[in-house]
């Protein structure tokens, strides 16, 4: 049965509330060890026990930081990079665009410079030379290099690391691994098909930390010291939630001790960007995913490749400042990119239907730095594993978005080995492709086919998940700050959402082009404020804005807004139906 009788909300959920099962372990809890009720409903789900709500509330890097030994290769390329620094080779890094590879390389320029050493930075450029090394590059880079660091990529570069000859390669790298591995000195990466998958939650910048703990470990054994790596927890952070890990395990705790090294804002580049983006409050994951990320994935996206990873590695407050600016006037001018894209990418998916196992798009000029934020939103709209590509001269550049349960870069790389796309790769829920435009129409029909057996096509009516009921009373500051215990929240640790039941809307006002804000209460005399994001681009903004008196079930998740020093709760709306 859907919670309050939801079967088709504004959005086109169905609302699921708490098993019972569920709700029995959060009474059980609640008993056990007298924490608030809904603390209980949030630690319940993520099913933790009574005995262990002590460690989860307080997850300690210590305890749960992996020994990087576990990982193949590991000390190996610590001893090889270590060598490096001690005999003052010339070293490059080789990193990805994105967040998480700036992120990376940033861990490794900034503990290089403290320990006197100076590196080359290079980010190939997305349009002019796609993901990852190219034969081109390496060969160059080696040419003036003694050891070059892939990170966030080169798992499957099994040629351009090749084409670096006379220079020592290692590979620091997250995404999914082939049957062989890359002629590199070392590949460190839990995702390498001779991995036991224990530690494949990781991202990038993840991994490259435990890389400096192993070196860190054998400087100590040789009675030396390395750099203090908790204050660079800030990166690890970052890059964990941009790159959407999971908020599990070890990557818990790489968010809950980064964000408290963030607040103290001694990196240049993040404090610059945090004023731009107008942070006047304790960094939190959604700062993290939605201020500072887009921001700085904006470089790789539509502007300088290696914009975003020089920000990081920064540390003169003057230059952090205009490389600040000038990512975030980059991320303006994505954002009007991405608009036009998605409008035409929408409607030519829905053309082909929503029932099918896979959605996809593709369209000429479409920039490439776009299509990854589009194909997600496809992915939203459609509930399907979702493609979109953008062609030029020919060759279309894709990025693909996947829902759970269902592996999309698998069956991309299989399409790679048959011949149907050009490259590819990529994770379970995130996947890159490089595609002929006189094979476009096999290979999305092969990889529907791939994913139908999946059982991609059975998604049905998207559900949101819900964990409770709140009066407008009862959802408090003090009620958040008590949730925000069990954080942070994002990919694998959703924050709770809740529902209100059968409220009235006082006020509601359009905000920008596509947000909305409201006012509801129960006419109990409490009210509060929501906002609703993107509430226009559906039904939900339309609906609310005239709602005639009517009464709705509003659903979000809480949130506390700072503002001259005063808090006060607010709603993040995600979803409502008609009382």
């Amino acid at each position: 049965m859907s919670f309050l009788d939801v079967e088709m909300s504004l959005s086109g959920r169905r609302w699921v509330g708490p098993g019972v099962e569920t709700e029995r372990a959060t009474e059980v809890l609640v008993q056990q060890t007298g924490l608030p009720l809904a603390l209980c409903q949030v630690l319940a789900r993520r099913g933790v026990t009574a005995d262990e709500t002590g460690p989860f509330l307080e997850p300690s890097l210590r305890e749960l930081l992996p020994d990087p030994r576990s990982l193949r290769d590991m000390e190996k390329a610590a001893r090889r990079f270590l060598a490096a620094v001690r005999a003052r080779q010339r070293i490059a890094v080789f990193a990805d665009y994105d967040v998480d590879g700036g992120s990376s390389a940033a861990l490794l320029l900034v503990w290089l410079r403290q320990m006197g050493c100076a590196a080359t930075l290079y980010v190939p450029d997305r349009i002019d030379e796609g993901y990852g090394p190219n034969d081109a590059a390496m060969a160059d880079l080696a040419i003036s290099h003694d050891l070059i660091v892939c990170v966030d990529c080169g798992t499957l570069s099994h040629g351009p690391i090749a084409a670096a000859v006379g220079a020592d390669v290692i590979v620091l790298d997250h995404h999914l691994g082939g049957e062989t591995l890359p002629g590199a000195v070392a590949v460190v990466n839990p995702n390498r098909q001779d991995e036991d998958g224990a530690l494949a939650h990781l991202c990038a910048a993840g991994v490259v930390f435990l890389l400096l703990v192993e070196v860190g470990r054998q400087l100590r054994d040789d009675g030396s010291q390395g750099p203090d790596l908790m204050a660079f927890l800030d990166l690890v952070a970052l890059a964990t939630v941009a790159d959407v890990a999971p908020l599990v395990g070890v990557n818990r705790a790489f968010v809950r001790q980064g964000l408290r090294v963030m607040a103290r804002r001694d990196r240049a580049g993040l404090a610059a960007l945090a004023d731009l983006a107008r942070m006047d409050t304790a960094p939190n994951a959604y700062h993290l995913g939605f201020l500072l990320g887009p921001r700085i994935n904006a470089g790789g996206r539509i502007g300088q490749a290696d914009l975003g990873a020089r920000l990081l590695a920064c540390n003169d407050p003057h230059e952090a400042a205009a490389l600040a600016e000038r990512l975030d006037l980059l991320n303006s001018e994505r954002r009007e990119v991405e608009a036009h894209v998605r409008a035409v990418a929408l409607e030519q998916a829905e053309k082909r239907g929503f029932d099918a196992p896979l959605a996809w798009a593709s369209g000429a000029g479409w920039h490439p730095g776009v299509v990854g934020i589009v194909a997600s939103r496809l992915k939203e709209a459609s509930n399907r594993p979702s493609i979109v590509i953008g062609f030029e001269n020919g060759i279309g550049k894709g990025s693909g978005r996947s829902v759970s349960g269902i592996d999309l870069g698998a069956p991309i790389q299989r399409l790679v080995a048959e011949g149907l796309l050009l490259k590819g790769g990529g994770h379970k829920m995130a996947a890159g492709l490089t595609v002929a435009e006189d094979k476009l129409d096999a290979a999305m029909t092969r990889l529907s086919e791939l994913l139908e057996k999946q059982g991609a096509h059975l998604g049905g009516a998207a559900e949101l998940r819900l964990d409770g009921m709140l009066m407008p009373a009862a959802a408090t500051v003090e009620l958040a700050h008590q949730i925000d215990q069990a954080g942070p929240f994002g990919a694998g640790a959703p924050a709770p959402r809740y529902a209100f039941s059968g409220v009235q809307i006082r006020h509601a006002k359009r905000v920008g082009e596509s947000h909305l804000k409201i006012s509801f209460g129960d006419g109990g005399g409490t009210y509060i404020d929501a906002i609703a994001f993107g509430a226009f681009d559906g039904k939900l903004g339309p609906a609310l804005e005239n709602h005639g008196g009517a009464r709705f079930h509003l659903a979000g998740r809480l949130d506390i807004n700072s503002w001259r020093g005063r808090q006060s709760i607010q709603l993040r709306l995600e979803d409502a139906a008609p009382a």
